[in-house]
Parts: structure tokens; sequence; C-alpha cells
């Protein structure tokens, strides 16, 4: 099997089994020997930061030399970011030798496996041949019936946050998602709350104690930010002075506290952690498209994948912080099936123009929607047919009036505006 036919058959995939739960999963597991047995793992789950909180944990891990495996999803450049080691992709031979060796199991099972449950079982065969010593394991969606939940004893298991996101699927409420969430905790392993929703702490902790698991939740009174400029973030937390982050926006000092908080559980689990790794993986966190700067100047451009109201209200949140003076432009594209409504009343005060577009997905909100959207709010916003066609547009007006573009939304759009970046340089 080739690499381009490893993404040819994992994408082909199509959900074909008929019983809830984790019994594909389970079962595809078994018949490659449980290898997600024998490996240590920090289970993640939340609605929003649980991605940067495992970049940022992995990091550390690796510093403190733990070969250190990181599974994450969704990808936003190549499918192989799911999977690290030591913060380096799978490789290509790699993905496809493992892939291989998955297929001849999956094909065989009367209830076929889905994408999902696919992608998770190859990330558990690359991390037991690798010989990770430990894996930081990111959630797909919810967490009791998450394709990651065969996972048994984990070092710990942690919840970042809970906000109303994947509602078909998670439930309508606050206390539901929590709900869902909470199903990743396991007997007797510690659980770390790092949100902010009271409703959903309170469900996150009952959980807990009804597993017997060891509670702890992320104290901010520790945390005092002290620069926060598109160059980075110096903070101090707890016990450590002048911290270090390259990772932008105001969300991420508390996703560190977040971090900071689990790495004292880790020790008291055994794992040795020093001050220098803490340093060094916070520092060197790369996470895309989380308020990633693209272009410094001429204009600045920065991209974030907000795409429920919480990421949204965090990227609005940034907006404001580093651009205090005034207004900024915003190109975006989001999903239909998102609560674009919200996104948009909130979007709509730090909104100077917007510049539409349609992201290359079957459930994307057609651009000339979202501009009329916005333009009922007042501000002005034009849909174009393509990324290319609303990036020079949006790059020449902010250009004319010295604004910072905002690009945001859907991580499909990702990719895509990355390119036509490249080619309008």
């Amino acid at each position: 099997m080739t690499y381009s036919e490893a993404l040819t058959y994992i994408h082909s995939v199509s959900w074909k089994g008929s019983r809830p739960g984790l019994s594909r999963i389970t079962e595809l597991c078994r018949r490659l020997g449980d290898p997600q047995r024998g490996t240590r793992f920090i289970h993640v789950a939340g609605t929003n930061g649980k991605g940067s909180f495992c970049r940022m944990l992995a990091g550390i891990l690796s510093a403190a030399g733990y070969r250190t495996g990181l599974f994450t999803s969704p990808f936003v450049k190549r499918f192989n970011e799911r999977m690290m080691v030591d913060n380096v992709e799978i490789p290509d031979d790699d993905l496809a030798r493992d892939t291989e060796t998955v297929r001849a199991l999956a094909d065989a099972m009367a209830d076929k496996p889905t994408e999902f449950e696919l992608i998770t079982a190859i990330g558990f065969v690359y991390f037991r041949r690798m010989g990770c010593d430990v894996v930081v394991l990111e959630c797909g969606m919810g967490g009791r019936l998450d394709s990651t939940n065969v996972v048994e004893s984990p070092l710990l298991s942690v919840v970042t946050g809970i906000d109303l996101d994947h509602t078909a699927y998670l439930g309508n409420t606050v206390e539901a998602i929590a709900a869902e969430k909470a199903g990743i905790i396991k007997e007797g392993s510690p659980c770390l709350w790092g949100g902010e929703n009271e409703a959903a702490r309170r469900v996150i902790e009952a959980a807990a104690l009804a597993k017997n698991a060891p509670f702890r939740t992320t104290d901010t009174s520790r945390l005092r930010v002290r620069s926060l400029t598109l160059g980075g973030t110096l903070f101090d937390c707890g016990g450590y002075s002048d911290l270090r982050l390259s990772l932008l926006g105001t969300y991420q000092p508390r996703n560190a506290a977040t971090v900071l908080t689990a790495v004292e559980i880790l020790r008291d689990e055994g794992l040795s952690v020093p001050e220098r790794a803490i340093r060094e993986g916070l520092a060197s966190a790369v996470w895309p498209a989380r308020f990633e700067l693209l272009r410094r100047d001429d204009p600045v451009i920065l991209y974030d994948g907000g795409h429920n109201p919480q990421g949204v209200r965090a990227a609005t949140a940034s907006i404001r912080a580093y651009f205090p003076a005034g207004k900024v432009n915003l190109l975006s594209g989001v999903m239909a099936d998102k609560d674009y409504g919200g996104m948009i009343e909130t979007l709509a005060p730090v909104a100077a123009r917007v510049f539409t577009v349609t992201p290359d997905n079957p459930r994307s909100l057609p651009a000339a929607d979202y501009a009329a959207r916005f333009a009922e709010r007042k501000v002005p916003a034009r849909a174009f047919g393509s990324v290319p066609e609303a990036l020079a547009a949006a790059i020449a007006d902010s250009r004319e009036n010295n604004r910072p573009l905002i690009c945001l939304g859907s991580l499909y759009l990702y990719a895509e505006l990355l390119s036509a970046l490249a080619a309008a340089e």
C-alpha cells in the first residue's frame, strides 16, 4: 500500500455499522492485539482548548526526555499531523504500512469500522511500534462514545472546557455535553477540569466522584499575564516566573495554566518533568490556525479557527486585546450547521468590513447568505466566489484603511487560504 492509497482507503470508509458505542473499535483493537494496552495515556476532551493543551503538554513531555506520542484531530494542512512522535509527523511510509496492517483486519469485520475508528486504530499501532513512553490522546468528538475511549487506565483524564457544539450528537445543554465528555473519566485515574462553566464543572466533578477519580481544577488566580504582543506572551503562573508562549491569543495563558496543573498531577503519578522542560515545551509549542500570525505587516494577517460560539468569543477577545485602537477586517467562511448567527453577533462590534467565502465542504454556508446576515447587523459585507478573490480584495482594503486582517471560521478554509496567500506574495 502506498501513502496515497492509504489516504484513499481511510477517507473512502463510510459509516456501515448498525450498533452504537465502542463495539467496532474494541473488536478492531482486539484483532490487532490491543495496541492501546501497555502504553500510558493522557486522555483529553473538551469543546475548545484541547488541541492547544495537547500540543503544549506533548512538547513538555518530549523535552523532559519521554518518547511522546500525540494524537489530534482534525488536521489543518496534512493528514500526517494527526499522529506525531516527539513533534514529528508520522512519515508517509509508516502511515501506509500501519494502514495496511489495520485494513487487513478491519475489512474482515462484519460490522466495519468508521473512518475515525480506523484512524484511532492506526494511531495506536503506530505509537506501539514507535515504543512511546506516553501518548497525549485527544478525543475526536464527545468522549463517552469516542473511539479513543477504549483506553482503560489513563495517567490523567482532562476536560479543557465545555460549550455548546455538535449539539445534534452530544446534547443541547452544557450539562448534557459535559456528561458526554466526562465519559473519559476512568476508575481511580485522576481527572482535571480546565474550564470556566460552573454547571459543567459540577457534572465533571460528580462523574469523577462516582469513579473514585481524584479531581483537580485549574486555579487561574495563580495566573498573571505580563505582556501580550504579536511576538508572543510572557506570563507568571504559580511558582514559575517569565514563562514564554509563542502561541498567540488571550486564551492561551489559561490553557497553559491547565497544562501546568496537569504537569503537577503527572509528577504525582511518577513522571519526572523538570522546569527546563516546562519552559522549553511552552515556548516551542506551535498550533496552526489558532490565532496564528501569517503576516506581520502590510497588512497584519492572522488566522483563527474559531467555529463555535465559545471559540469566536475567545477570538474576539483576542482581537480587542491585540488591536485596541480600532476595528479589523474579517475574511470568513463557516459551516451551515454551526451557530453562525451567534458568531455574527459576537464579531459584528469589532468588524469594519467582512469578506465572506464558501469553504470547500458540502456543509458550508453559502458566502452570499453569510454576507447577508452581517449586513443585517449593519456591517458592510461582500460575498466572493473564491478564496483568492476574497483575499486579494481584503488585503487591498486593509492596506488602504490601515486595518489588520483577521481570517476566521472553519478549519476547512485554512489550507486554501494559505495557498492563496502564498500565491499572492
